[in-house]
């Protein structure tokens, strides 16, 4: 097949292939590249006989360089402690046998491939989150050679992302989406014990939701159940936004749906390319809708698309998946119990290497009065949060000015947004450019920002969506002046206690607090200004002007910050109180509450609680004895699961058979 090409710009069409057989059929239809993964280390991990062996990794290889295209291999989860010497031994494997190129998520598959100088082609899996230049800079010093841009990227933002890197650009074209930030949802690592940066996730996002705000119920549906993508009809568009590949989902689908997917966008593109004048966008678009699972909808491409966004087409009903199953119901989150702190404390045991120099104690904030409050309770870290909840607003100078007035021997950190787009690049960087700000760090959410900021001279901590699930990763932050960084709270008790044993820099946990476990460019509030209420009813934990979502397991509250994002929390408080005399001999330096949900007294209980414990370890149980959650109750978050997957067989829920579109 003739390489397809418009005005010097290269054009690939993406396939995916779930199995040896799929990707036979596939790869003779015409697409330029093909993407599967192989038995470990990918995002489709849940669906077993979806991903091939090293000997049919190998032939899908050779038949594809056959017929001149290439193979992509996912290597895209998080990578354990443990699982670095297969990782090291299986990236040796896919180089030797003349891979095109990996997709990668963990900075460790990054650091193996440089140190053991293969020739593998990097790509930035989309959980990366690639979403401005500067992270796209960072990327490139690492030897990242293309970027799945962030699912949330608009292509007028990916044409002037490729005119100032030069990076090839991949974005997906059509399949299922996520309506969460990539490698941001973990939901269903809270839930089931199994992670959606792992490859397992079971999808909470597809449950029937109602809305409750205000007092008032809504009626709602699915309100995070996204449509799924598509651009047939813009083929001009992705090439004029300089996107160098087209991605289409679909690793778990059927062979017949695939192959009729690649060859309409596969005819679409050429159709464009021999007559872009006289291109008719429609042409056989009615094939593509009638045989649709769920609606369409352009996502983020020419902006935020709102409600529109939301799919309610067979959504609960098991018909869009080919095993007529869904992927789980509505589950309560875990409650903390004595036995479960019990087999925590075991585990953790295992670790024996004691941190030297007393514990500090950190927090997160949302307003100048808790920041206050937490200073005069003697806090050692104060974390001004860079995704203020409203009514709140955001950190001033003034602001900054006057708590490092009065800190005292408290180090003032200054946080960032989760995502931060170019605009946000350009005023942080104002803000800091002269070092004049009396701030002690800065808290940094992606490699983008330690890369540019570290020239002026904070000290820089990692945050926890870095998601640090090892050794390796970690050294790859270290080089760009990251000292300390945050736990992953993926992380299984397991997983956790391997980590503390390896680790020099993740010694920071989150141990209290109602963490977020979506973060989300979509609105939820928009509803409540769209539709009508059905019932009357309040909040049970939060205040009447969250938002909330409801199922008949509980209610999980949703903040909208001042950049207009919503953070979905769990239900409960994570609670790590009664396990702080084994964390303290695991290692962990420094403990933190998020605490930007609380108001200023309910933070301050907690505040003296952690306090009093980390200065004497055999009170814990007194202490716990005496704390009352605020919200819906306690729970250790997925320090709850002994192993991946953590649910026992009779209360493992149904799978369906497939995914969102983690690099599918």
């Amino acid at each position: 097949m003739r390489k397809r090409e418009m005005n010097g710009k290269p054009i690939e069409l993406l396939a995916p292939a779930g199995t040896l057989d799929i990707f036979k059929t596939i790869v003779q239809a015409p697409c330029d590249a093909v993407y599967l993964g192989g038995s470990m280390f990918n995002m489709r991990m849940i669906r077993k006989g979806y991903n091939l062996s090293r000997e049919q990794l190998k032939e899908a290889v050779e038949l594809a360089h056959s017929l001149d295209k290439k193979v992509y291999v996912t290597v895209n989860n998080l990578i354990g402690p443990q699982e670095l010497e297969q990782l090291g031994d299986y990236l040796g494997y896919l180089d030797r046998i003349g891979v095109d190129a990996i997709i990668v998520q963990d900075f460790a598959v990054v650091s193996f491939v440089r140190e053991l100088g293969l020739r593998l082609p990097i790509h930035a899996s989309v959980m990366m989150n690639a979403h401005n230049t500067d992270m796209v800079l960072a990327l490139q010093e690492l030897g990242v050679t293309r970027t799945v841009v962030s699912r949330e990227m608009d292509l007028k933002t990916a044409q002037l992302l490729h005119l100032k890197t030069g990076m090839e650009l991949e974005y997906f074209v059509h399949g299922d989406m996520c309506s969460v930030h990539g490698a941001n949802c973990l939901a269903s690592s809270f839930l089931y014990g199994m992670s959606s940066n792992r490859g397992r996730c079971m999808k909470p996002c597809r449950w029937a939701y109602r809305i409750k705000k205000d007092g008032e119920v809504y009626p709602t549906e699915y309100p995070l159940a996204a449509k799924d993508m598509y651009m047939y009809e813009h083929i001009p568009e992705l090439i004029e936004a300089n996107v160098t590949s087209f991605k289409l989902e679909g690793r778990m689908r059927d062979v017949e749906a695939v192959r009729m997917i690649v060859e309409a966008y596969g005819d679409a593109i050429d159709r464009y390319l021999a007559d872009p004048v006289g291109f008719n966008r429609v042409h056989d678009a009615d094939k593509l809708y009638e045989n649709r699972k769920r609606d369409y909808s352009t996502a983020y491409a020419f902006g935020k698309p709102g409600l529109d966004n939301i799919n309610r087409r067979y959504e609960g009903t098991g018909v869009f998946y080919s095993t007529g199953k869904v992927f789980s119901t509505p589950t309560a989150e875990r409650e903390l119990t004595p036995a479960k702190v019990a087999e925590v404390a075991d585990v953790l045991q295992t670790v024996e290497r004691p941190a030297e120099g007393r514990p500090r104690l950190t927090v997160r904030v949302n307003n100048k009065a808790q920041a206050s409050m937490a200073i005069a309770e003697g806090v050692d870290v104060v974390y001004l949060s860079g995704e203020v909840f409203l009514p709140d607003q955001p950190f001033t100078k003034a602001d900054i000015e006057q708590l490092a007035a009065e800190k005292g021997d408290t180090q003032l950190v200054l946080g960032m947004p989760r995502m931060m787009t170019d605009l946000h690049m350009e005023q942080y960087g104002h803000l800091l450019e002269n070092g004049e700000l009396a701030l002690d760090g800065l808290l940094v959410t992606h490699i983008g920002a330690a890369r540019t900021f570290a020239p002026f001279g904070y000290p820089m901590v990692g945050d926890f969506n870095l998601n640090l699930y090892n050794q390796r990763a970690e050294q790859v932050y270290a080089e760009y002046g990251v000292e300390r960084l945050t736990a992953s709270l993926e992380l299984h008790r397991d997983k956790l206690a391997e980590l503390l044993k390896h680790t020099e820099r993740t010694t920071e946990m989150i141990v209290h607090g109602s963490p977020v476990v979506m973060y989300m460019e979509h609105d939820l509030y928009e509803n409540t200004q769209v539709l009508q209420p059905i019932a009357e009813e309040s909040n049970r934990y939060v205040d009447d002007s969250v938002l909330v979502l409801m199922t008949d397991k509980g209610e999980s509250p949703v903040y909208r910050d001042h950049h207009g994002r919503n953070h979905l929390t769990i239900a409960k408080e994570l609670c790590y109180l009664p396990l702080v005399p084994q964390l303290l001999e695991a290692g962990v330096t420094h403990y933190r509450i998020e605490g930007c949900t609380y108001d200023v007294e309910q933070l301050r209980t907690i505040i003296r609680a952690y306090r009093q414990v980390l200065a004497d370890p055999t009170t814990a149980g007194d202490v716990m004895a005496t704390m009352k959650p605020v919200y819906a109750g306690y729970t250790l978050g997925t320090l709850d699961f002994a192993i991946e997957g953590g649910v026992s067989a009779h209360e493992e829920p149904a799978m369906a058979a497939r995914g969102g579109a983690a690099d599918a």
